[in-house]
């Protein structure tokens, strides 16, 4: 017994001893940093000592006379500190190097910057709340942001960041922390608060944990007044100083205290415990053991103000032990009233000197013994970095929450079932958020000024996705929903299946008094354009479900609650520098706009540049038609011409593989047997494929239904109505006789063979494909892929016939055609052939944007796989992306096109691997895809127009100029 009480005690004193000990100011050149702390203190007057226990707060954004006031406070009252507000950086800097050189020892200047240099600086960075960094169960990550906000601070020259908040934020009316804070559990709380802390001091920064003995469980402002604490000691023991504790333990450099009312630790209910020797001395200094600089919060405050005058509150701050008095007001009051004390010995020179020891302490921490003025150059650029892009981004994708999951219906998969809807709820915008959701499906806006007209509009939809738009200007705006919101959620989940998202703090949900309709919840803390976007990514599977709430929902949703969710491999949207490419360097692709455009190569297209499942690049540019009347949006579609062949027909032929409908290896008339007895028969699919069959280049089929004279369109064959006679739609009022169909078949079939088997790009075998594909399934090409790839990946904006989805404005025309259709070829397929066929041909007739395009290319590259599904077997993809005719010169694979053999040849820039496969079509378009660099490049224009005779971008080879810039931006 004796040896376990000698053991108990050993273990307190030791454990004490070591808190009381460990000096977070203390340089590993400690014998250096004492010599020039001594020598610093022993040359100062009593004067320039009171001076170092000011931070006064400065402003880059006010008028000469506050710069003039500052400056007189430096050299006139020796002050030796400045916390910076509201401004900009580049004044910031201008005024520190200036400040900085009228004082006679360096100046240490603080600042407010929790979530970045935003919170007081335009132009800035702006990283996410505190809240939202409490759902992430990675502390590297908040780890990295401390070294971030260090980084920004080191470069603008401020020396101790009044961060991390280490209020733990138990009480949700909270109005002063609350999206400031980590969260409600301690030890979530004390984890972030020592990563980060540890991040920013690694960068040389001090850091602030904030505020003593704890500001979470207040329903006031100290802004404002004297909030009250009414717990007992052990509560705040176990719960509010836990945090300061475990910061103590790794090296915190400094505390702030906070003022409030706390009885349990100061008897006196009006003295704030800024001011209590209790709380100060007795229990941070000696109970707790911290040695770091003790500040306190800004004594311009309310919650401090109103105990007595300035110059009071300025002496009880320091009677009480702080070292600095942050935003004191009345300082020549307050220096005399300090004499005055240490005239009548209340208080004695060695206090001052113990708490200016410190100070001087803590600024050869910083090196301000060798101190240099900021180098403004670049400043802004430094503090905003795609570096702090890639974090930011990182951090959010960490934070989102999913809470309620009905039947794992999150993430979206089988979008062919689905037809959804967006309503928008709160008082910002969603605009980032819908746009990113049209990226993965057709989803509709849907808005009314009545409950009952919006929910009569939405009865078409299977899923409705509310989004919960809250300002993101700062942590402390309403979070709340009005009553009308309330109401019109509720009805809406009553009756349709709903996925509320959203984008403001948790607390918002406990408005909600039922959750019984609503099938899915996810939280996504702010409303910023990176949470919108990567919230709506999540929604479709881009990433995992990875955050865990901070807070408590009431009993509906404890703290920690966070469901996981699979990865779909569907393609996400970034930044470059994420996937290893540089954001300068393809910035060319501006340069070779700018000149497609004043060269008239186009007057418009469209490029998207993916790299791992990321899309990085998607830019249009110019108009659909050189009147320039209409932008080129990224939602608008081209016509995609023989990209056809390997985003239609080829999926289809594939499919037909793997389904052994369509073998490889069979001969034509196993496939069609009406060619059994042509010159045709025995050509295989392989061949075909391959254009290696002998098949002439082309038939202008068209040609044979003019009048030879005049080159009319003869009314044997045509009608400007439709009829049952007259049932395929060339063009606008230009119907074609349904007969004339099989006569395309036929004189394919009677075609002439060229002499020699040798590599001749056809468009006919993709002819035969689609009469062999639609004799197999007994349904239309265009029904067939659609039903088959598009509709699963969630490619809504690729279609055959593409006025039947859309209007004219969101499509861009090819030719002014004066040869057959005699008008502006507009929202009807370009190919005069695929035209005859009523649009849909196997060669030609498809229409996307560059996004939808991606999206096939990126399922080739991932073996057939996409959003959940496997569409092809990866080996088909093999399969068919391969070369069999190699040795007869032929570079084509089955279907796709490769890079070429010889160098003469152009098909790529000749910088892409030998597993690469891609096409180009007819009307400017052609995409391309490498599975050594998991590159994606999609570029769409319409260079027909005028008419077909601009080959100014063929010739120009511009768009493997643009591949080649893509293949140069990879950062290796």
């Amino acid at each position: 017994m004796k040896n376990l009480l000698t053991f108990i005690f050993l273990f307190f004193f030791l454990t004490n001893f070591r808190a009381q000990t460990v000096d977070p100011l203390k340089t590993k050149d400690v014998e250096a940093q004492e010599i020039w702390v001594d020598s610093i203190l022993k040359t100062m007057t009593i004067d320039e000592k009171i001076g170092q226990l000011f931070m006064m707060q400065a402003y880059s954004n006010s008028d000469k006379k506050h710069e003039d006031f500052i400056s007189e406070l430096i050299a006139k009252y020796h002050i030796g500190n400045l916390i910076f507000m509201q401004g900009t950086p580049e004044k910031q800097a201008t005024l520190t190097n200036t400040y900085q050189s009228i004082s006679k020892l360096p100046l240490m200047i603080g600042f407010d910057g929790e979530w970045g240099l935003d919170m007081r600086l335009k132009n800035t960075y702006k990283f996410p709340w505190n809240m939202t960094l409490g759902a992430i169960k990675d502390e590297n990550l908040i780890h990295k942001f401390g070294e971030h906000l260090g980084k920004h601070c080191k470069r603008l020259g401020i020396h101790i960041n009044f961060a991390p908040v280490v209020d733990i934020n138990t009480n949700p009316e909270n109005p002063i922390i609350g999206n400031r804070s980590f969260g409600e559990n301690k030890e979530n709380v004390t984890q972030k608060a020592i990563a980060f802390t540890q991040g920013m001091q690694k960068m040389g920064v001090l850091a602030n944990a904030k505020h003593f003995p704890g500001h979470g469980d207040t329903s006031t402002d100290s802004h404002l007044t004297l909030p009250t604490i009414t717990f007992d000691k052990n509560r705040l023991d176990s719960v509010e100083i836990y945090p300061y504790k475990q910061l103590f333990d790794v090296g915190i450099a400094s505390v702030m205290t906070a003022h409030l009312s706390v009885p349990s630790l100061e008897s006196d209910a009006k003295l704030p415990t800024s001011l209590s020797k209790n709380v100060i001395t007795n229990l941070l200094k000696q109970e707790l053991g911290f040695n770091g600089l003790i500040i306190t919060d800004g004594l311009n405050m309310k919650g401090a103000s109103n105990y007595a005058t300035s110059a009071e509150i300025n002496l009880a701050a320091i009677m009480a032990g702080n070292d600095l008095l942050l935003i004191p007001n009345d300082v020549p009051g307050t220096v005399r009233l300090i004499k005055q004390a240490l005239m009548l010995k209340t208080l004695t020179e060695e206090r001052i000197n113990f708490s200016v020891k410190k100070i001087l302490k803590a600024k050869y921490w910083l090196g301000l013994q060798n101190y240099k003025p900021i180098d403004v150059v670049n400043l802004t650029e430094d503090l905003n970095t795609i570096q702090d892009e890639l974090l930011h981004r990182k951090l959010v994708e960490n934070s989102l929450t999913l809470i309620k999951n009905n039947q794992n219906q999150l993430p979206f998969t089988e979008l062919q079932t689905k037809k959804f809807a967006y309503v928008k709820l709160g008082d910002d915008i969603g605009n980032d958020f819908l746009q990113m959701l049209k990226n993965y499906s057709k989803v509709d806006e849907i808005t009314d000024q009545n409950l009952d007209g919006l929910i009569t509009k939405l009865k078409p939809y299977s899923h409705v996705i509310i989004g919960f738009h809250k300002s993101n200007a700062n942590p402390w705006k309403t979070y709340k929903f009005t009553d009308k919101e309330l109401v019109w959620l509720q009805e809406i989940a009553r009756l349709k299946n709903v996925i509320l998202d959203v984008f403001t703090s948790p607390y918002s949900l406990l408005q909600i008094k039922s959750f019984a309709n609503i099938e899915t919840i996810l939280v996504s803390y702010q409303n910023s354009k990176i949470s919108q976007e990567i919230s709506a990514q999540l929604l479709f599977g881009v990433f995992q479900a990875k955050g865990k709430l901070p807070v408590s929902i009431g009993e509906n949703f404890s703290v920690g609650t966070g469901l996981s969710t699979p990865n779909l491999n569907r393609l996400g949207y970034s930044i470059p520098e994420e996937v290893n490419m540089s954001s300068k360097k393809l910035a060319k692709i501006d340069a070779f706009a700018d000149t497609i455009l004043k060269e008239k190569m186009a007057p418009g297209f469209q490029v998207l540049v993916a790299r791992k499942g990321k899309v990085i690049f998607h830019k249009s540019y110019g108009y659909h038609t050189d009147e320039k009347k209409i932008p080129v949006k990224n939602s608008d579609v081209y016509d995609l011409a023989s990209l056809t062949k390997i985003l239609a027909s080829l999926p289809m032929i594939m499919k037909a593989e793997q389904e052994q409908k369509i073998p490889i290896n069979a001969k034509l008339f196993e496939i069609l047997p009406s060619f059994k007895n042509s010159n045709k028969a025995n050509i295989s699919v392989k061949e075909l494929l391959s254009h290696y069959g002998r098949l002439p280049a082309w038939i202008p089929f068209y040609q044979g239904t003019q009048v030879k004279n005049t080159k009319a369109n003869s009314p044997k064959f045509y009608s400007a109505t439709k009829s049952d006679s007259y049932p395929l739609e060339v063009a606008e009022n230009l119907y074609i006789t349904k007969s004339y169909t099989d006569s395309i078949y036929k004189f394919i079939k009677k075609s002439n063979l060229i002499e020699n088997q040798e590599y001749l790009y056809s468009d006919l075998g993709y002819y035969l494909f689609k009469e062999a594909l639609e004799n197999n399934y007994k349904k239309p090409l265009n029904t067939l892929v659609d039903e088959a790839f598009y509709q699963s990946l969630g490619a809504d904006r690729m279609t055959y016939l593409p006025l039947e989805k859309f209007d004219k404005s969101q499509i861009v025309p090819t030719e002014k055609d004066d040869y057959y259709r005699n008008q502006l070829v507009h929202g009807y397929v370009h190919d005069m052939g695929a035209a005859m066929l009523g649009g849909v041909g196997g060669h030609a007739g498809l229409f996307s944007n560059a996004n939808d395009v991606a999206k096939m290319m990126q399922m080739y590259l991932q073996k057939g796989y996409y959003g959940g599904k496997q569409l092809l077997n990866p080996e088909t993809v093999d399969k068919f992306n391969k070369r069999y005719f190699a040795n007869k010169k032929v570079r084509r694979g089955l279907g796709f096109d490769k890079p070429e053999l010889t160098k003469n040849a152009a098909a790529t820039c000749g910088c892409t691997s030998d597993e690469s496969f891609g096409h180009s079509g007819f009307t400017g378009t052609f995409t391309w895809a490498d599975p050594k660099s998991e590159i994606v490049y999609v570029f769409l224009s319409n260079r027909v127009y005028p008419n077909m005779n601009n080959t100014k971008l063929v010739k120009s080879s511009v768009r493997t100029k643009i591949q080649q810039a893509i293949q140069d931006a990879i950062i290796e």
